[in-house]
């Protein structure tokens, strides 16, 4: 009787913890939808908010604005980190979803250029600066509450589905500007018909609100009241080899992340030559198959370490990055550049699977969510958010090959540092760590 009813707690505890990475992972899926729909319909609203110069151009100018936004990041990395260590993890994570909710019905809304002139993409950019601000607090907190409410033994798989919901809020986003494209005319998407995902994130935003409502808080009173709660002088006192080795890992992790992913969808257009909408439709599916073989290479790490996967995608990353970029400009048909796109996004999942876990393992929970934020934070928006940006000012300029040897650059310093990085299974603050929920 005794095993039945310690049989019956497990399988409980084991729900309740699935139902809290669902409903941390919705909030996530919904920033991450919010923050993409902009990449995804740049091409047509860029024309309306910056009209002169082409298409090249006007996609800098957008671009530009998409990088000012992961320059916000940082702030929101230390405001919500802060709130998550001094006042949970939970409270944290609600307030991001608002301010991402808050940021795509802004942009929903804007009038244009030829409405109000330059204000328009001042309030453009406005706009990005909260969804930016909003997305810095996100990823920080809801990688320490995944990381926290996971099983010991399991937690790659259950840390992976971070990204799952990440790269699923860019295939959202994916399929709802393809049934805009589908059901509106290229004028009418111009026009007024880029709006439509906007308003869709908005309505998700509502749910997702309601889903972390319900959540249970991870860190514990004790954590919280720490006079080391949230203090970012802990941080640089005691952990500061640990964020710069996550600084190291994220830069080129971010770069390469960004670049098969977001810019890809662009590089098909104008490098490929790709049809926009072919070029969409690839894109759709190449997420869809990254989104779903996350959880794969987390249990990889389960079993063969945290360390062994984060020196794999350091060392093929740096090896394959040129070749394959290469080998994508000159492709020829839909299906030849889906099978690259998902060998290099193979490569890049080893990393992002358990991208929140690993940092996540390299600090206690009183400055876990800070450290976790604002490392990922900086590193993300120096590397990642300039990626469109840099790479389509290479290719204005002439030296496109150039942006690849870029990104095998910062590609062999996450190698340096996954090399430095300590074994969480040696040293990892989370062994042994298990949350009460």
């Amino acid at each position: 009787m005794t095993i039945a009813i310690g049989h019956d707690l497990d399988r409980a505890d084991r729900r309740r913890r699935i139902w809290a990475i669902f409903g941390s992972s919705s909030g996530n899926l919904v920033e991450w939808y919010d923050f993409y729909a902009y990449a995804f319909t740049a091409l047509y609203f860029a024309p309306s908010f910056f009209p002169t110069g082409d298409q090249t151009t006007q996609l800098l100018q957008t671009a530009a604005v998409f990088a000012i936004g992961f320059l916000m990041r940082p702030i929101g990395g230390y405001i919500f980190g802060f709130i998550a260590d001094r006042y949970g993890r939970k409270n944290s994570m609600m307030i991001s979803v608002l301010m991402m909710c808050a940021g795509s019905l802004a942009i929903a809304g804007l009038p244009t250029y030829a409405m109000i002139g330059t204000a328009a993409p001042v309030l453009l950019l406005l706009a990005r600066m909260v969804q930016g601000l909003s997305v810095g607090g996100e990823y920080g907190t809801s990688a320490t509450y995944m990381s926290e409410v996971a099983l010991p033994g399991k937690r790659g798989f259950y840390a992976s589905f971070q990204y799952v919901t990440l790269i699923g809020g860019q295939l959202l986003a994916s399929l709802v500007v393809l049934m805009v494209q589908q059901s509106l005319t290229d004028g009418e998407l111009r026009a007024w018909g880029w709006r439509i995902p906007f308003f869709i994130g908005a309505a998700f935003a509502v749910v997702a609100l309601f889903l972390r409502a319900s959540l249970t808080e991870t860190s514990s009173a004790e954590s919280r009241s720490r006079k080391e709660a949230g203090s970012l002088r802990e941080i640089f006192k005691h952990h500061t080899r640990a964020f710069l080795i996550v600084l190291g890992f994220t830069a080129g992790g971010s770069l390469i992340f960004y670049t098969f992913t977001t810019y890809m969808q662009k590089y098909l257009i104008n490098t490929a030559h790709m049809n926009d909408r072919t070029a969409n439709v690839v894109m759709t599916v190449v997420l869809f198959t990254y989104m779903i073989v996350q959880p794969l290479f987390g249990m990889f790490s389960d079993r063969f370490g945290r360390k062994t996967s984060m020196l794999l995608f350091g060392g093929l990353a740096t090896l394959c990055t040129v070749p394959l970029m290469y080998a994508i400009a000159d492709v020829k048909s839909p299906l030849a550049a889906y099978g690259l796109i998902i060998l290099a996004l193979a490569i890049v999942s080893l990393y992002t699977s358990i991208s929140g876990l690993v940092k996540s393992e390299m600090f206690p929970p009183e400055v876990r969510a800070m450290s976790v934020g604002l490392a990922y934070a900086l590193a993300n928006a120096i590397f990642g958010g300039s990626a469109e940006y840099v790479a389509l000012w290479f290719k204005n300029s002439g030296a496109e090959s150039n942006f690849y040897w870029y990104v095998t650059f910062m590609c062999a310093i996450a190698l340096v540092a996954s090399i430095l990085m300590p074994d969480p299974k040696v040293k990892g603050y989370l062994q042994g760590e298990r949350t009460d929920i």
